[in-house]
């Protein structure tokens, strides 16, 4: 399809506390610097929620015309234990405990990051941004606010935010609750003051550290973004996005930077944007406390990395999103009907052999408004929670020309990601970790109860379906697929 879309994009900007409409600060493009993972161990599912949701904000704009440059980072060094200015590198720690190799480490988790972006059919951006490769450009960076903006501490470089008119806007911090993560560093000149450059204490060496001005050390968590987001957007682009849990101190910090070495009020973006946590029923969910839940964790139970994917769009980014199992495998079912609708279609469209091109028939009206409803959906601050259900009412239209619907059901699903026009039932069958027999055992099985149909010994046939009920297996008699596993939590 190849029409326009009619309804302005809003988005809202969590330094306004408002929709807004997104006007480019460059005609026909969009910039776009998401704070990626800190790599020292490995991503729950609740950190990729962020990178979900940063992919629905790009595919958006891509679908809206926009030219996409899209920026995430890898911390690889300076991000603290405890997110403040004093205590362990979370590297460092991480390195430590393992007796391993920094690099090794951040090599790894990096890798197993990365996996995850594959397995939920995250784009890959244009750049990953290694913070490690921007040393030199942080020095000079801060090299360039240290005289007006900054003072040098035993423990480093630390920048005074006095110096930044209304800093901390964004956190709204006068007004609103904050997270609370500062502790106390003696000789600070203001509890919010945060650290630039971490020297390397005496006596100590890191792996990771670089000589500066202000000592050998390592550079704060909060510059690298700032670097890497001026490097490879320039000053202003037009968005940035994160967890809820940045807009308190990461973002406040990173726009006091930019403020002060652009030397204009600038932000540095035109529009923050924040997706809510996932919570469970203990609350947020941590890595710190060791119990959190990979994606791994998902695929070991039978779920398909697209169906948490799914669960995800249901839901508002800017809403709490509650984990349960319950949720998870009833979007996992969804996405079944939803293939196996998207497999009639498609059945449909091969046995029809329509070669007919979109443009010798004109839209049906349904086909018109389905499209209208989802952009004015998608363009309502990305609210994809009604996309779903117009994309099931899509596929039940059966007087509808089948070449219009898959024609719409792709331009959805390039908003959607899902990957719906080869996703398989099949490939959503995956094997519990927890399941010992095979595929192959299972296939022979039912080959043998088939034949004991065949031969009328139902007692045979009935006790082999138990025996595959027992071992997890769900027979599905008259389907094509025959069987699935029985995902029990």
């Amino acid at each position: 399809m190849n029409e326009s879309t009619s309804h302005p994009l809003k988005l809202f900007n969590s330094l306004t506390r408002q929709q807004e409409v997104f006007t480019p600060v460059h005609e026909g493009e969009a910039r776009v610097y998401t704070c990626g993972p800190t790599v020292y161990n490995y991503p729950h599912i609740g950190n990729m929620r962020a990178y979900v949701f940063a992919d629905l904000l790009g595919r958006t704009l891509s679908w809206k015309g926009f030219k996409l440059t899209h920026v995430i980072n890898i911390t690889d060094v300076g991000h603290l234990t405890d997110d403040a200015d004093d205590g362990e590198d979370k590297l460092e720690k991480a390195a430590a405990e393992r007796a391993q190799s920094i690099w090794d480490i951040a090599k790894h988790y990096t890798e197993a990051y990365w996996d995850d972006i594959k397995a939920l059919n995250i784009r890959q951006p244009a750049h990953w941004s290694i913070a490690t490769d921007y040393v030199p450009q942080m020095i000079d960076y801060a090299k360039g606010i240290a005289e007006q903006h900054c003072y040098e501490l035993d423990g480093g470089l630390y920048f005074d935010v006095s110096t930044i008119a209304d800093y901390g806007s964004l956190a709204r911090a006068a007004t609103e609750d904050g997270e609370g993560r500062i502790d106390v560093v003696e000789g600070k000149r203001n509890a919010a003051d945060f650290a630039i450059w971490r020297k390397t204490p005496e006596g100590e060496t890191r792996q990771m550290e670089w000589d500066s001005p202000w000592g050998k050390g390592a550079p704060g968590w909060h510059l690298e973004c700032s670097v890497m987001s001026e490097a490879l957007l320039g000053l202003p682009f037009d968005i940035h996005t994160g967890g809820i849990d940045h807009r308190e101190i990461h973002h406040p910090n990173e726009i006091a930077q930019n403020q002060a070495h652009s030397g204009c009020d600038h932000s540095g973006a035109h529009f923050w944007m924040h997706n809510n946590f996932l919570i469970d029923r203990a609350g947020k969910m941590s890595k710190s406390t060791g119990e959190f839940l990979r994606l791994q964790l998902l695929i070991d139970k039978g779920i398909h990395p697209l169906a948490y994917r799914l669960m995800c769009l249901q839901a508002h980014y800017r809403s709490e999103l509650e984990f349960s199992w319950g949720n998870l495998v009833a979007a996992l079912t969804r996405l079944k009907r939803i293939v196996m609708g998207i497999e009639r279609l498609q059945e449909r469209l091969a046995s029809s052999q329509i070669a007919a091109s979109q443009s010798e028939k004109s839209l049906h009206p349904k086909i018109t408004e389905i499209r209208d409803q989802m952009d004015a959906a998608m363009s309502d601050d990305l609210n994809s929670c009604p996309v779903v259900p117009l994309l099931e009412h899509l596929l039940s239209l059966k007087k509808v020309d089948a070449a219009q619907r898959m024609d719409l059901l792709r331009e959805m699903d390039l908003i959607l990601g899902l990957d719906l026009e080869t996703l398989t039932r099949v490939d959503l069958r995956l094997h519990p970790k927890a399941v010992s027999i095979t595929q192959a055992e299972i296939e022979d099985k039912l080959d043998l109860r088939q034949q004991a149909k065949a031969d009328k010994d139902f007692a045979a046939a009935d006790a082999i379906r138990d025996e595959l009920t027992a071992e997890g297996v769900e027979l599905m008699d008259g389907d094509p697929l025959r069987w699935e596993w029985s995902i029990s939590i």
